[in-house]
């Protein structure tokens, strides 16, 4: 069977959807039993206008039973009262319902999506998931909504409307089968064609929506590098592939507006001929004759209603089945191995001969082992790409281990609960990610039930509450996406903050204040010295000089720890770890370019000149560690 869903013929498509169709129906059967009969009701009151038809024509006006009119207008009138309100009544009551569905299966398919491994985020774009979550889901309306109702009950007046055609003249009503019968072959042949389409759509929306994400996102970027041209030409292309599916289903539907219209000519002219031939031979009156018409357009109409519902239900079940991809997947916190409650962390990490790959056949990490003791550094260095953030991901559990384990606490991390584990991990990162929110809501983004006082507490040993309480609106302030309105050092106190409130016993600081200049990192010391002290704390930093005083530093090289030890240690060896330190005296070098290559990058702290010299006295995080270990 193949495993694309889009490539299974349709009926085994559509098998494969029914329970998931079942689920959205099935709290609401209640619901859509009495919108069927409401439904009828309407259908049925409906029909009376046509079928007076041939009373005021044979009756009133032919036999002139006038006596007879006016109960008639009344019948009419009573028909017609009874069909509008009961209108209205599937109007508010399955819309709405729609409605309803709509919003809580966003909310299912956004928690889902929230449950995702970070290996999922890895391979679809952002964008994509906003398009499953908000856009796949709004066809759904048609299925439980006002759509399947008005199907269903155009299917009942096409019935109704058949048995009084019959009554009336079963050779017209023939003729009209015929025609239906040829035409809806027609339509099954188009839908087959246009759903497809649909589906193609919905995944071209995606992309083209992820990219203007990024784009807009980037905009800085985007803005720097002068490439606002090039970014116009992508999106201009991605709207092209649309506009080409688009016009695609546009075809398809005009065709078959153009084969309904040419059967109703086709039609009408047979019907006139044959009625005029049985009124001439006196087995047609003319009152029938009207009355026939009339119902000939309900018989028809519910056909015509097929072009429109039928597209909007081929749409819907489309994007149900985009949905379904994403709600097959398998949240991280479902696997059965997590049964095992992580208590209150100490803090002892221990890799036991990992290893680890993001693609089969592509390893990152190599048979990686190195213990940290609760309460103590671990300085990761190496060059960018040699798998210091892969061994910090699966410290966070983002990744499980391909070989080997790693154990919290003697305990194997890939059997720990998520949740009991990541709320006591501890994340600073150099691109500090701020919401679009208040600084308040921000710090609080890792305790959201913490009290005010304990808010304000971590924005003063953060030094948050220096800039805060120069703001207007304080701690409301609104930082703006991805917390553009506050400088870098300003982001990054937010983010220690929003650490400390979260009061981990594993901490992870990722290049945390290579991006800041000299003065805002001497700003944040005080807020990393007590975020760090009495916590496993994990640091990857550019600065060699800001992890001299570590407990342990592992020299990572193409995904194997090629050293390990302290700075003084390490530094005697005269290796891998020699080189990186020396790099960086009396020039401002990349840390991490491969041995012989001097290309000068900016940014990077000076060290004085000699061998072993000391860490330079002020440096912020130095001094930080040194605080801690006494």
């Amino acid at each position: 069977m193949p495993s694309d869903p889009a490539k299974l013929p349709k009926s085994e498509r559509l098998r494969a959807l029914l329970p998931d169709i079942w689920a959205l129906v099935r709290p609401r059967r209640g619901l859509l039993a009495f919108g069927m009969v409401l439904m009828a009701i309407n259908r049925v009151s409906g029909l009376v206008l046509p079928a007076s038809t041939k009373y005021l024509v044979d009756d009133i006006i032919g036999r002139r039973h006038y006596y007879l009119l006016r109960p008639l207008i009344l019948t009419v009138v009573g028909a017609t009262l009874i069909q509008g309100i009961t209108s209205f009544g599937l109007t508010q009551l399955l819309s709405k319902a729609a409605q309803r569905l709509i919003a809580e299966l966003r909310r299912k398919v956004q928690e889902h999506v929230g449950r995702l491994p970070v290996s999922y985020y890895d391979s679809n774009k952002s964008g994509m998931l906003v398009s499953r979550i908000m856009s796949d889901v709004e066809g759904v309306r048609n299925l439980i909504g006002t759509g399947l109702v008005e199907f269903v009950g155009g299917l009942l007046t096409a019935v109704l409307a058949l048995a009084v055609l019959l009554r009336l003249s079963p050779p017209m009503t023939g003729v009209a089968l015929g025609a239906i019968v040829v035409f809806s072959l027609a339509l099954g042949k188009a839908f087959g064609v246009m759903r497809p389409i649909f589906r193609e759509r919905g995944k071209i929306n995606a992309e083209v929506t992820g990219r203007l994400t990024e784009s807009l996102g980037g905009v800085r970027v985007v803005k720097g590098y002068h490439a606002e041209a090039a970014e116009a030409e992508v999106f201009s292309g991605g709207v092209q592939r649309l506009l080409d599916n688009v016009m695609k289903s546009l075809t398809s539907t005009s065709l078959m507006s153009f084969a309904a219209t040419i059967m109703m000519g086709v039609l009408g002219a047979l019907v006139m001929y044959l009625g005029a031939r049985q009124m001439m031979a006196h087995t047609l009156t003319l009152g029938q004759f009207f009355t026939f018409t009339m119902f000939l357009a309900f018989l028809i109409g519910p056909v015509f209603q097929i072009v429109g519902i039928g597209t909007q239900i081929s749409e819907a079940l489309a994007g149900l089945e985009r949905t379904r991809e994403v709600m097959r997947e398998r949240p991280e916190d479902e696997d059965p191995r997590r049964r095992v409650s992580a208590g209150r962390i100490r803090g002892e990490v221990v890799f036991d001969h990992v290893t680890f790959s993001y693609d089969a056949g592509k390893t990152v990490l190599h048979d990686v082992s190195f213990r940290s003791a609760p309460d103590t550094v671990t300085a990761l260095v190496g060059a960018s790409g040699s798998g210091k953030s892969t061994i910090i991901g699966l410290i966070a559990a983002f990744y499980t281990p391909r070989e080997g384990a790693i154990f919290v606490d003697g305990v194997d991390l890939s059997t720990i609960r998520l949740d009991s584990y990541r709320m006591q991990l501890g994340v600073v990162l150099q691109d500090t990610f701020l919401f679009d929110g208040t600084i308040r809501e921000n710090v609080a983004f890792s305790r959201p039930h913490a009290t005010e006082e304990q808010i304000r507490e971590a924005c003063r040993i953060a030094r948050v509450d220096e800039f805060a309480e120069s703001f207007e609106k304080s701690y409301d302030t609104v930082v703006g996406e991805r917390g553009v309105k506050l400088s870098g050092g300003q982001r990054q106190r937010v983010s220690i903050a929003r650490a400390i409130l979260a009061d981990p016993a594993i901490l992870i600081l990722d290049e945390a204040t290579s991006s800041l200049d000299s003065e805002s990192e001497a700003l944040i010391q005080e807020g990393l010295s007590y975020l760090m002290r009495g916590r496993t704390t994990f640091v990857i930093a550019h600065r060699l000089s800001t992890i001299r005083r570590a407990d342990q530093i592992l020299v990572v090289e193409g995904g194997r720890i090629v050293e390990r030890g302290q700075h003084e240690s390490l530094y005697g060896l005269g290796g891998r770890y020699y080189d990186l330190y020396t790099r960086q005296h009396g020039v401002q070098t990349n840390l991490f370019l491969a041995p012989g290559e001097g290309r000068e990058q900016p940014g990077l702290a000076e060290e004085p000149a000699g061998a072993g010299a000391p860490a330079a006295a002020g440096n912020p995080l130095s001094n930080a560690v040194r605080l801690i270990r006494g």
